[in-house]
């Protein structure tokens, strides 16, 4: 998987968790992502799991995973 693909993987993960995650514990957040990333077959590290979902909890609106990856 190139990086374009691996992060189209990932924001599509962000945008399922993103919208239906509002309200929900850090926690939560970060299984939804793994579980969401293991379901699209991409690896996350651990580290930009928890950078995702502090943003996702702290926007509570669109996020971008390239922004918070830093990959653009």
């Amino acid at each position: 998987m190139n990086d374009q693909d691996r992060l189209t993987a990932i924001q599509a993960v962000v945008d399922r968790v993103t919208s239906w995650q509002d309200g929900a514990t850090e926690g939560t957040v970060e299984q939804e992502l793994r579980r969401g990333a293991e379901e699209v077959g991409v690896d996350m590290t651990d580290d930009e799991i928890r950078r995702l979902a502090d943003v996702i909890e702290d926007e509570h609106a669109a996020v971008s995973a390239e922004e918070v990856l830093g990959t653009h």
